[in-house]
């Protein structure tokens, strides 16, 4: 079992930033990577940032790419999206969770590769 727990979310007007935390705990080791989801109301949930802990290497959204960063602290067991030029569509709650892609074809993407979800935390950006 692997515990999640985030923090970090808040409101701010567009063009700010924010840094989301996501604190590991328990059986961390079942699980190699760690990702970040976002779900805005009315869509789906969708894929914002991967970090493979093995090696720290990291996969973005097209959305995200150059305004937004994942990277872990692996003494505290933490993955941290820090979030630039936030954008109102930017607005959702945020899911960290951890997972396996081996039997997913390596896509961070597929929410089938992680059985351990965060309880999320809210991002409300203001225009």
């Amino acid at each position: 079992q692997v515990q999640l727990v985030e923090s970090g979310g808040g409101s701010v007007q567009a063009g700010g930033s924010l840094r989301l935390s996501c604190a590991a705990s328990g059986y961390t080791s079942s699980s190699d990577y760690i990702s970040w989801f976002r779900q805005a109301p009315g869509k789906e949930r969708e894929g914002v940032a991967a970090i493979y802990t093995t090696n720290g290497g990291t996969y973005y959204g097209d959305s995200v790419k150059g305004r937004f960063t994942i990277s872990q602290d692996n003494a505290k067991s933490t993955v941290y999206l820090q979030m630039n030029s936030l954008k109102p569509e930017d607005t959702a709650m945020y899911y960290c969770a951890a997972g396996r892609l081996r039997g997913f074809g390596g896509n961070w993407r597929d929410q089938r590769a992680y059985p351990y979800w965060g309880q999320g935390t809210q991002v409300t950006v203001s225009s």
